[in-house]
């Protein structure tokens, strides 16, 4: 396209407006809006700002909102930087198409990732829209500035809204470096603001992708091998036929990375038919080696075996080896942390129609439109621009809904009934089925020498990898996901003999992301083992830490957390304290934990967790995140993992896959470190600390050392 008023032209569109593309990789540009609307222009072109005649404001928001507020955060730095109120801006979301660059919500990345490009944008065009005002009343530009939505002359106190002037703004080539706010000018970011989002979530007035209806689509309920990958034999589908409503019963495929295992559906016209008839459906399956083969049990003692032998290095600074033949006192361990089930309260669901002219339409709650769109296009074999994809509000994901099975399985389904296909997922299919967060096991060695020092460190995670199983990444050199998440350039611990090494050890059960990623695994191993050396090194917890960490943001937030934690209290008998600090997604996070002896069991009286996430948006939303974190981390630690005997999962719903419920919350503070640094995550990295402080606080409180995750708060008295 030889320039960007061709492109619109292309489209046939007619009404007038200023719009601005925007991507994590690139300067904003500024196209004329000849349309009909961002309804029809949200579907084909880069993310994008759109200023129509009437003053609307509009933002294309390149990541799905699945509880995290991106439909918040991303607007806010809009907002900030177009000098207009949140409740001015409107949001469109991506569809995975062009050149939007990364679309997918994870690795707590989209206030990182959108920072510096949004308010690039928004700056841009706030400039552009006060030349335009200032060239219409013939004065410098210097005497207008920018205001909720309008371009004020100073001397005079004339104004025009934005709306008025966009036109004449879109004319103007876009600004090279526009000049963005210091934070110190900041209206918005930085500050407390309700969530305008939240009343239609409260009320039930937002949709949800299991609440999208689509004229003339049949329902899909599965039936999946609890042994996952066995074959079907047979399918006994006459009393299912005999309920009112039941329209088919087929065998299907769902697609998964690593492999594609074979299910069964029912096609209803309504849901519940469609439940119904899964109860009458008898299928026989051929499961061959799975049930005696596909254990954790296996799994695990395969990881221990692999914990006996040599690693694939990844780092080292220092000889370990020497060093930790040299050591007056040795310490060796083995830590591990269960398979996880992401358990959204919202279950896996799509509707999907594949049409007989080869093109495809889907509407799913899903974390990624752009991964989707691969996926879909690989799968289906058509072209990226013969698929639509409207991606609806997720009830949670963390981030199951990137791995697109369900998606694809209702694409396989559309395409045999030749009808749109709303599949719905059951809480069962959703915990039988996985993929988890993986299973991991971590061989722990680490010495001190006589004046009480840590001179030698070794962290040895074993386990299958994401990299390997979901990537199909070469497996003879280790994951560099872990092995850089435990690096010394990432955790700061200043140790002079300092390795990191992997051992990959592979299963058939699938996993993928979960909130934290490996930091919720590698976090417990870190953090617990460094408390073990220190207590053999006869010092305090936090202090030792503090002597070995000279980087000046970890020791604020450790200084932080014995403020606020009152460290330094003498406590009750029976009662204990321990902490941990961890640093993932950018930005680093420490917890302190307290806990007492309560009869035969443990009780957690408080948890005060202290977060450098560098600038961030909202306050509030930090501190909502990081709620949620501790929530899932003691959850991840006391409940009941993913357990696979007999070549099936253990846990089917909640009663045997339990979640914390409000009885057992303990006492919580949160508080932000104001470093001014750049944008950290926020969504993840409250959660790695968690389970090792809770560990080293039992510790503290009974002398019991906790290496292997879960564990019974019940016992531990």
């Amino acid at each position: 396209m030889s320039n960007r008023r061709d492109f619109i032209k292309t489209l046939g569109l007619s009404s007038a407006g200023l719009m601005m593309g925007l991507s994590a990789s690139s300067k904003p540009t500024v196209i004329q809006l000849n349309g009909t609307g961002p309804s029809a222009l949200a579907l084909e072109i880069n993310p994008f700002i759109v200023i129509e005649p009437n003053g609307k404001i509009i933002l294309i928001n390149p990541r799905p909102d699945m509880g995290q507020g991106s439909t918040q955060a991303v607007p806010s730095l809009l907002a900030e930087e177009l000098e207009v109120r949140l409740d001015q801006v409107t949001i469109w979301q991506s569809d995975g198409k062009g050149k939007y660059g990364d679309q997918t919500s994870g690795g707590s990345s989209s206030v990182r990732a959108l920072w510096k490009p949004i308010r690039q944008a928004g700056a841009a065009a706030r400039e552009m829209l006060v030349k335009a005002a200032a060239k219409r009343w013939g004065v410098p530009e210097s005497e207008c500035y920018a205001k909720e939505a309008k371009v004020f002359h100073r001397p005079s106190g004339k104004s025009l809204t934005y709306g008025e002037v966009a036109d004449d703004a879109s004319k103007f080539e876009v600004p090279k470096n526009p000049v963005l706010k210091e934070a110190k000018d900041f209206k918005i970011v930085g500050k407390y603001a309700p969530r305008l989002d939240v009343p239609a979530r409260v009320t039930g007035k937002a949709v949800f992708g299991i609440d999208v209806d689509v004229p003339g689509m049949v329902y899909a309920v599965m039936i999946h091998n609890p042994h996952l990958f066995g074959k079907v034999i047979s399918i006994d589908d006459a009393e299912a036929l005999k309920i009112k409503g039941v329209q088919k019963v087929l065998k299907c495929e769902r697609p998964m990375p690593h492999r594609t295992a074979e299910a069964v559906a029912i096609i209803a016209d309504n849901y519940w038919a469609a439940l119904s008839a899964k109860k009458a459906v008898k299928v026989q399956w051929e499961n061959g080696t799975m049930p005696q083969t596909l254990t954790t049990e296996a799994y695990f003692k395969k990881c221990a075996d692999a914990a006996t032998k040599e690693g694939l290095k990844g780092e080292e600074s220092g000889d370990f080896a020497a060093a930790f033949a040299g050591a007056a006192k040795k310490v060796e361990a083995l830590y591990e942390t269960p398979f996880l089930a992401h358990a959204p309260m919202e279950p896996e669901n799509a509707i999907a129609h594949v049409k007989e002219d080869g093109t495809a339409e889907v509407w799913a709650p899903i974390q990624g439109p752009d991964w989707a769109l691969r996926d879909l296009a690989g799968y289906l074999k058509i072209k990226p621009e013969q698929i639509k994809i409207n991606v609806a509000l997720l009830g949670g994901a963390f981030g199951r809904k990137a791995y697109h099975d369900f998606l694809l399985e209702a694409c396989f389904l559309s395409k045999e009934v030749k009808k749109p296909v709303k599949l719905v997922w059951t809480r069962e299919d959703d915990i039988t089925q996985g993929p988890y967060r993986p299973g991991m096991m971590a061989r722990m060695q680490g010495g001190v020498d006589e004046k009480g020092n840590i001179i030698a460190y070794h962290h040895h995670p074993i386990g299958e990898s994401i990299q390997f199983q979901v990537f199909k990444a070469p497996n003879d050199k280790p994951d560099d996901w872990i092995c850089g998440e435990l690096s010394k350039h990432e955790q700061k611990y200043e140790i002079p003999a300092f390795k990191v090494s992997f051992t990959h050890v592979s299963t058939e059960i699938p996993i993928v992301w979960w909130r934290s990623v490996y930091a919720s695994n590698f976090g417990f191993s870190q953090e617990g083992f460094l408390d073990e050396l220190i207590h053999t090194a006869g010092k305090d917890p936090l202090k030792a830490r503090l002597e070995m960490m000279p980087d000046a943001r970890f020791k604020k937030v450790l200084e932080t957390l014995a403020e606020k934690a009152k460290w330094g209290e003498k406590l009750p008998a029976g009662h204990g304290k321990g902490i941990a600090v961890f640093k993932s997604f950018g930005s680093i996070s420490a917890c302190c934990v307290t806990v007492s002896k309560q009869g035969a069991g443990v009780k957690v009286e408080k948890v005060v967790s202290v977060i450098d996430c560098g600038h961030y948006v909202n306050p509030d939303n930090v501190k909502a995140q990081t709620e949620g974190n501790i929530v899932m981390g003691i959850t991840a630690a006391v409940k009941k993992g993913i357990t696979f005997t007999g070549g099936q999962s253990e846990q089917t719903n909640f009663h045997q896959y339990q979640v914390m419920r409000f009885n057992e919350m303990p006492a919580v503070e949160i508080h932000i470190v104001e470093s001014g640094a750049e944008p950290g995550g926020v969504g993840e990295p409250g959660l790695p600390p968690v389970a090792p402080a809770l560990a080293n606080a039992v510790f503290a409180a009974t002398g019991k050392r906790i290496r292997r995750l879960p564990f019974d708060l019940n016992t531990l008295g």
